[in-house]
């Protein structure tokens, strides 16, 4: 096969991948204004879209740790092929496709690294792979991210509550779901920033590894532009089934807490995309929301759904990895073999799709993630008297329907 097809393969489907890592991830900075209405749910993605766009063009730092430093260089370039980096993708896309089915929030770049390690392992090498830069930029902050996310969360989240002097207050609506539409616009631009590079890197390291750049330049600006597009116009798509995972399914998010939770999340993911560093930004978001559970009083942590959430942080990279081993595997018998992994891969994709048209999750249902998350506890005992009032009042209407249909019956005995 022609190199500049297989380049032209790659490049559409890192794209594809850029797409599925937009709407895998829209929940990280639209989940909890969603689920304290501080936004509708057409808007927050719309909103979410736009600065996802804007913030893949301010920096290249990311990118360049992906492709210069991941995997190791040989005698002669890089030392993976664009066919080992399209059998990579396979396994970060399929992975990407099984976890959104699931509602899970895992991590698209964790997929995207453990499918080209298999991928580079099976076709180059164990030697092929940097494994000093995968532990500085990819290991240690998958562990510590989460960790210092939630650390700064929880803290926030209690000067946020000590400061107004009340769990709930009557103006938290009006003051803190007005931050949060800044401070998940922050988590978008953060997003966009350090989620868009990876697949700028990937293309990047295709270009170096078939001849097309040289290894010393930088970020094509064509690259930045497609890159930034797809992710965008992946956000917009939405996310719905993990925006509800992680708007209601781990804790009850007020204001108050996703106001702290989404600044939180946007620091660290800013503070490490200025260091090159390529963490989950699925991570720090929900390492955010579970320390902003833990910082209001009488908050309950889904510890049941956050251990799934923490399982699929850990086996993310191997399964991804292994995917991404047996398409390299395949792929090394040429041709056919990347045929093979095209059709393979589609069908999957394809088929989780259509899995997941049988149980869809629109944006209708989002808006009753969690219905009572923005009321205040006067507002909720108001709520549940109008409640009883209801059931009582249908009550009573069914008893007077009742008396009346015995009273029309008795008058037709009596007439007989």
């Amino acid at each position: 096969m022609d190199i500049t097809l297989i380049v032209v393969l790659v490049i559409a489907l890192a794209l594809f991948f850029d797409f599925t890592n937009g709407f895998h991830d829209t929940a990280n900075a639209m989940a909890t204004p969603i689920a304290t209405g501080a936004m509708k749910p057409t808007v927050a993605v719309s909103v979410a879209a736009v600065l996802n766009l804007v913030g893949a063009f301010l920096s290249t730092a990311v990118a360049t740790s992906i492709s210069h430093g991941l995997i190791n260089e040989g005698p002669g370039g890089v030392a993976i092929s664009p066919e080992m980096i399209f059998a990579g993708l396979i396994g970060a896309v399929v992975w990407n496709m099984i976890t959104w089915l699931r509602g899970l929030p895992s991590s698209s770049s964790h997929a995207l690294f453990g499918g080209l390690i298999g991928a580079a392992i099976v076709g180059a090498g164990f030697d092929s792979v940097n494994y000093a830069a995968l532990l500085t930029v990819v290991i240690i902050p998958a562990f510590l991210s989460p960790v210092i996310a939630a650390l700064v969360s929880l803290l926030a989240t209690r000067i946020a509550y000590r400061i107004t002097r009340r769990p709930v207050f009557p103006n938290e609506r009006g003051g803190f779901r007005i931050g949060q539409i800044f401070t998940s616009s922050m988590v978008s631009l953060a997003h966009g920033t350090n989620d868009a590079q990876k697949t700028m890197g990937v293309i990047t390291l295709t270009l170096i590894a078939s001849g097309a750049q040289s290894a010393d330049q930088g970020v094509q600006f064509w690259v930045v532009v497609a890159c930034a597009l797809a992710i965008a116009l992946g956000t917009y798509t939405g996310g719905w089934r993990i925006i509800r995972t992680l708007g209601s399914g781990i804790t009850e998010i007020r204001a108050t807490q996703g106001f702290a939770a989404e600044a939180s999340t946007a620091a660290t993911i800013l503070a490490s995309s200025h260091l090159g560093f390529a963490l989950s930004t699925t991570q720090v978001s929900s390492g955010s929301i579970i320390g902003a559970g833990l910082g209001r009083r009488g908050s309950k942590i889904q510890w049941s759904t956050a251990g799934k959430i923490v399982i699929a942080w850990f086996i993310t990279l191997p399964a991804a990895a292994a995917v991404g081993a047996v398409a390299s595997g395949i792929a090394r018998f040429g041709v056919i073999g990347l045929v093979i992994d095209a059709v393979a891969g589609g069908i999957v994709v394809l088929g989780l799709y259509l899995w997941s048209l049988r149980k869809p999750h629109d944006s209708a249902i989002e808006i009753d993630v969690a219905a009572n998350a923005v009321l205040t506890r006067k507002e909720q005992r108001g709520l549940q008297r109008k409640k009883r009032a209801e059931a009582v009042a249908a009550r009573r209407a069914e008893l007077s329907r009742e008396r009346t249909l015995r009273r029309m019956a008795g008058r037709k005995g009596g007439r007989r």
